[in-house]
């Protein structure tokens, strides 16, 4: 797989890319322990409802979006080194009350902090990334650090699969506990990238870019197309797959609940085994084609795991199997197109405001998925659920086609930058 890096990007990882991506690879662990147990968690272990435990997620979200803006600005004026180490201190904090909360203020009260951290990885994360690679070797950094990601969820799956019981709650709390600890372990190789982690100096700005701000990025009407297209695609995705997956495959194909993680499992190893080769497909080819193309995958996914609700016993874990192989598919071409996009339109000094409103559509996705979660898990359609998915995802490859006409053929990627 060595042979498949182009080889100035091999020189990389001997240096301080090589720290980020180890830190990419300890936090991933940390998720996969726990990675979309939260509904499963709320409901079946502290014994609420699914309209509250989704809920919770929808409210998280807002949270989340609420801060994002906040993130987004304090990491183009401290830099982003010391936003990620802030939020992932606090995030540890929030994982380890989360473990032990039985009621539901606390539940709320954690989760609402656990909201807040969520962005320690993604907003500042991408902008340190973008400082550790040349522009042309973006789309290959995050498309392995999106490899690397899903290479440490597998193995936190695995141990994941080997711990959780239903039936006894304490292992939950050692997954979330042990969540608390990769996350802290973290901190240690990121501190390596300090001289990389601070702002864009005032000298290196003009007197118009040192008054520039959210109202300059709201401007932009190609990241404001953008956020609309990734909204719905990742609402009909990530989104869905994380409010719903778990409890859908308990309560509807009735199946013990390690089988969300054998099945996590399956996807993550496509993606390690395949995100390389798609990267080479990639190269020179048009980032919004590809992100129409996830839709494509996506919306599968979800008609395979509606047709497959009344089936039998092992033809409904075959292809729930086979279901995480394609949405992971899709997910390869999803995780370098769209970050190199945001960073490719985004200026340097902005940077981190454009990653924070790239990272909106995740906050709304994680708002109206868990919302269609409970308004379809929590009533008598729920095995409508998926095919509902199926036609949005449909719908937001669409959108990432027409995004390809409001952009420059070196934005979309099919000429090599001349920036």
């Amino acid at each position: 797989m060595l042979s498949l890096f182009p080889p100035g990007f091999k020189s990389l990882l001997r240096g301080p890319l090589g720290w980020f991506y180890l830190v990419t690879i300890i936090q991933a662990v940390g998720f996969g322990l726990s990675l979309v147990l939260t509904v499963v968690y709320v409901h079946d272990i502290r014994h609420f409802s699914v309209f509250f435990a989704t809920t919770l997620l929808a409210v998280n979200a807002i949270v989340g979006l609420g801060i994002s803006p906040v993130i987004g600005t304090f990491t183009d004026r401290v830099g982003p080194l010391p936003v990620y180490l802030t939020l992932v201190v606090t995030s540890v904090v929030a994982e380890v009350s989360w473990a032990f909360a039985d009621n539901a203020p606390w539940l709320i009260a954690t989760s609402l902090l656990m909201a807040a951290t969520g962005g320690a990885l993604f907003g500042p994360g991408s902008v340190l990334l973008t400082r550790l690679v040349p522009e042309e070797l973006r789309q290959q950094s995050y498309g392995t650090n999106f490899m690397i990601l899903n290479a440490g969820i597998g193995v936190g799956g695995l141990l994941s699969a080997a711990i959780v019981n239903l039936h006894d709650p304490k292992t939950f709390t050692i997954l979330y506990v042990g969540t608390a600890c990769f996350t802290l372990l973290a901190i240690f190789p990121m501190l390596k990238l300090k001289a990389f982690g601070g702002p864009v100096s005032e000298e290196e700005l003009s007197d118009e870019q040192a008054q520039e701000g959210w109202r300059d990025v709201i401007k932009d009407h190609r990241l404001v197309f953008l956020i609309i297209s990734a909204i719905v695609l990742l609402t009909c995705g990530y989104g869905s797959l994380d409010s719903g997956f778990s409890l859908f495959v308990v309560d509807q194909y009735h199946l013990p609940v390690r089988m969300v993680s054998i099945a996590l499992i399956f996807n993550t190893v496509t993606i390690v085994f395949a995100q390389l080769f798609v990267l080479r497909t990639l190269e020179g080819r048009s980032r919004t084609k590809a992100m129409a193309m996830v839709g494509v995958f996506w919306a599968t996914c979800w008609l395979m795991m509606g047709l497959a609700v009344h089936s039998s016993h092992w033809v409904a874990i075959v292809t729930l199997c086979v279901a995480e192989v394609v949405f992971a598919l899709g997910e390869t071409l999803w995780s370098p197109m769209g970050p190199s996009l945001v960073n490719h339109i985004a200026p340097e000094h902005l940077r981190g405001r454009y990653n924070a409103a790239f990272g909106v559509t995740w906050g709304v996705a994680s708002i109206v998925a868990p919302l269609l979660t409970g308004l379809f898990l929590g009533s008598s359609h729920a095995t409508m659920w998926p095919f509902a998915l199926c036609g949005g995802a449909l719908v937001g490859g669409l959108l990432m086609l027409r995004l390809g006409h409001r952009l420059s053929a070196e934005e979309d990627g099919r000429v090599a930058s001349t920036r």
